[in-house]
């Protein structure tokens, strides 16, 4: 599942498979809170990616106007959030570690996760069962960002508006699928500000809105968790709000823009699942559970970004950096037409 996870934030195929999150599974109640934890700096830099990218001029494109955006963003998990207490997530009684504190996706492979133990009753008979939890992902990481390459298409509109739209198909192989589409849409305000627009300064409001989905097949798995044909699903929705602005110079121009960004994910392990406890004897004791796994995530921040673009005839190249939460940085190319 770790490789799940991987690829939902690099979004590129990985192969492999890791029994690291399903063994979580034998925390049985206090299993959501841990995975959860675990799991929520990588969604959260997710939201803040597919909220990033969505301009590199404050100008808008003159009627029936188009560009073609190439780019790629990373949000940097920050380091006080590569590891999460153990006691501040809500546990039960019923589960006890080694040690506070334990990584999050986002931490170094170096760092020494907690060792979980579980003491409960299933099925009316005591159990105990200890598990370790994952290590983070960053090494395995580029530059130790979550990255996302991003395709879109924006369209000059009457009005000094402009349409933008992103669209993957749902694409991968029989074990993962994962697509994702957004809509934006930026209106340029300059001339509300009078001599303004005889200037190379133009002033814009985008609001955008981006959602990705994933279904990944985890089919059989064995161990102390075992499955058939199980599977999961992830689904992301992302906004942002920002009044924008750019200097537009014949070559260089500068750009940069305030606003929100927030959003909301869902994860969910789907199928039936059975727990195997050991008594400390050759007696074992064994429990199904059915879609054992729903975690809901959400971020938002304040953000300002500043960037630039070099621009040679119809073909620009751009890079920004977004203050925020996780601090993003955002690079592409860009093709446009008039």
């Amino acid at each position: 599942m770790k490789k799940l996870l991987l690829f939902l934030f690099v979004t590129s195929s990985l192969t492999g498979f890791s029994q690291e999150l399903e063994t979580i599974l034998l925390a049985r109640e206090d299993a959501e809170k841990l995975t959860g934890a675990y799991i929520n700096p990588g969604t959260k830099a997710l939201i803040y990616n597919m909220n990033n990218g969505w301009y590199h001029t404050a100008k808008v494109h003159k009627k029936f106007g188009f560009d073609i955006t190439i780019s790629a963003s990373g949000s940097i998990i920050p380091e006080k959030e590569h590891i999460f207490n153990l006691s501040d997530i809500g546990l039960s009684g019923a589960t006890t570690f080694n040690q506070p504190t334990t990584p999050t996706l986002g931490a170094d492979n170096n760092i020494t996760p907690a060792t979980v133990t579980y003491n409960g009753s299933v099925s009316g008979q005591n159990v105990s069962v200890d598990f370790e939890m994952p290590t983070g992902i960053k090494d395995d990481l580029i530059a130790g960002t979550i990255p996302t390459p991003m395709v879109q298409v924006g369209l000059g509109l009457p009005f000094k508006l402009e349409a933008i739209a992103r669209f993957i198909p749902k694409v991968g192989n029989d074990d993962f699928k994962a697509g994702l589409f957004g809509i934006g849409l930026k209106k340029e305000i300059t001339d509300w500000f009078g001599p303004l627009d005889k200037t190379p300064l133009h002033v814009s409001l985008l609001a955008a809105y981006t959602n990705m989905n994933a279904d990944y097949e985890i089919g059989n798995i064995s161990g102390d968790v075992t499955a058939q044909d199980a599977s999961a699903e992830f689904n992301l929705n992302a906004y942002t709000f920002q009044a924008l602005a750019s200097l537009n110079f014949p070559i260089i121009n500068v750009y940069g823009g305030v606003g929100y960004s927030s959003g909301n994910s869902d994860f969910n392990m789907l199928g039936d699942y059975t727990l195997t406890f050991n008594q400390g004897t050759p007696q074992q004791v064994q429990e199904t559970v059915s879609n054992p796994l729903s975690i809901s995530s959400d971020a938002g921040s304040f953000n300002a970004t500043v960037g630039a673009r070099l621009s040679l005839g119809f073909f620009k190249l751009f890079g920004s950096y977004s203050a925020q939460e996780y601090s993003s940085f955002n690079a592409g190319i860009a093709f446009s037409f008039r």
